[in-house]
């Protein structure tokens, strides 16, 4: 089984692999899935029909059945709830019989490291005593949120920390305080059922 993925952000090329092969240990420690390298277009690239379609279209030509395309990007000031199912509409009128899911962020995806801070405890320059926020999708500016609790005086980089972070954070403690968290996991769940129906 092979899973797709479209991004926005430079860091989610490593970090989004790491993230979703522990989702899917979760689901199954049995199940092996392909995890290409994400294709990464500028979130302003993928704000139309045709720049989603034109993604989708060409990382469905890397993918080898049974698969499936997953589709990330930070929501930022937009509503999930009105964006994400734009979003799929239009990635469904490449391949409508191709299982698909779209995630949005709310806000970006540092927010899921935010409310699961606690885990991060001591780790990459995090503070040892930082407290998760009452609600972390509403910050705006998770990234400088991580910086200010950062030790070492070091900023936190997508690139630098993303990746490490995406394979600490607890799951558990990140589903519980982000609803965008706990859509990817169940989104994640949905493909890989699918997928395996198609294998059957």
């Amino acid at each position: 089984m092979e899973l797709g993925c479209i991004i926005e952000g430079d860091g989610e090329r490593d970090a989004l692999p790491i993230l979703l092969r522990r989702v899917i240990q979760e689901i199954d420690p049995s199940l092996y899935e392909r995890i290409l390298r994400p294709f990464r277009r500028p979130r302003g690239q993928l704000s139309s029909q045709r720049q989603i379609t034109e993604a989708v279209d060409f990382v469905l030509r890397t993918l080898t059945p049974p698969c499936a395309i997953l589709i990330l990007i930070d929501a930022d000031d937009d509503c999930p709830a009105e964006l994400g199912p734009r979003l799929l509409g239009w990635a469904r009128t490449v391949r409508s019989d191709l299982p698909m899911a779209v995630v949005l962020a709310n806000r970006e995806y540092e927010a899921w490291f935010v409310a699961a801070a606690e885990s991060l405890r001591g780790h990459r320059g995090i503070q040892p005593d930082v407290v998760v926020p009452p609600d972390p999708e509403v910050i705006s500016g998770a990234k400088e949120w991580l910086t200010e609790r950062m030790s070492r005086g070091q900023p936190y980089k997508p690139t630098s920390h993303q990746a490490s972070f995406s394979a600490t954070i607890d799951l558990a403690m990140a589903r519980q305080r982000a609803p965008s968290f706990d859509k990817l996991c169940r989104d994640v769940r949905r493909l890989v059922d699918a997928m395996r129906a198609d294998s059957a």
